[in-house]
């Protein structure tokens, strides 16, 4: 991967939760690049081995750390190997999250004819699974709260550290069928801005990136057809997106290094930074 530009991390230690998903590995890859000692989190050590080693094998420092963000226990043990191994934690990229299909419903809008179905294939909201809603507010809003309290306390203590959350478009512009990923992600937003706001006298800072619409593993289904057309929700979103398509896991770059970087953004603190082609700017007409 080509950076867009360098900033200096050299000396620092990041740790990017959900390292080995698209978007995830790719940030992992540009802090490697631009020296950071980099520490790949996610809950299979077969896959965050994987991920550290490829960069390893271009020249990069990284190393894999299986750990499950929701478990406390699992996170000291994380942050204590990763401080042995690579040195106290400089920058947390809370890039894990996700989406449940039961926590989807089956079409944009309820109508009247909805309420009186008894269809096994519709899911209104009021059929939505409590364990599906669990599920999306677990990983995406705790999956960042609990790596936020875990990491930023040795950040905090030695006065200096910064964190960079992964926010969506769907918590700013909530986003049909997906009620619970949409209301979890605007809890990370808020959440950055109240943290930022908490720790702004440590020397901490706290902000985020708000992706559009980047095709990832988790999503891909929804967004193209395996001919690689777009699907009717894929087509819907393009229309929304003044730039007309969807964004490359490399563009996500340029917003985390300069963030990353104290020297590039050091007066930078509870911000929310969207990158998302102008679809939050577009009003639909």
């Amino acid at each position: 991967m080509t950076i867009p530009f360098k900033v200096n991390l050299k000396g620092k230690t990041a740790v990017v939760t959900g390292g080995t998903g698209a978007l995830g590995s790719a940030m992992a890859r540009a802090l490697a690049e631009c020296g950071a000692g980099v520490a790949i989190v996610s809950r299979r050590k077969d896959a965050v081995e994987a991920a550290a080693a490829e960069i390893v094998a271009d020249g990069g420092k990284a190393i894999g750390v299986p750990c499950d963000v929701l478990d406390r226990a699992s996170l000291r043990k994380a942050n204590a190997a990763i401080e042995k191994k690579l040195g106290p934690v400089d920058i947390l990229v809370n890039g894990a999250g996700g989406n449940n299909p039961k926590a989807i419903t089956s079409k944009p809008y309820l109508t009247q004819d909805d309420l009186k179905a008894a269809r096994k294939d519709l899911t209104t909201f009021f059929d939505l699974d409590p364990d599906g809603i669990d599920f999306v507010f677990n990983v995406n809003f705790l999956g960042t709260f609990f790596p936020c309290q875990e990491f930023t306390r040795g950040m905090a203590e030695r006065g200096r550290g910064g964190v960079i959350n992964i926010a969506s478009m769907a918590g700013i512009t909530p986003l049909t069928k997906i009620p619970a990923y949409s209301a979890s992600k605007a809890a990370v937003a808020n959440f950055t801005r109240w943290l930022a706001v908490h720790l702004s006298k440590t020397g901490v800072r706290v902000n985020a990136i708000a992706p559009g619409f980047f095709p990832a593993e988790q999503n891909r289904a929804l967004l193209m057809n395996p001919d690689g057309t777009y699907t009717e929700r894929g087509n819907s979103i393009i229309g929304h997106t003044p730039m007309g398509r969807f964004g490359k896991a490399e563009e996500l770059v340029g917003a985390l290094l300069w963030l990353a970087s104290d020297d590039s953004s050091g007066f930078v603190t509870g911000t929310v930074i969207p990158v998302d082609g102008g679809f939050s700017a577009f009003a639909g007409v």
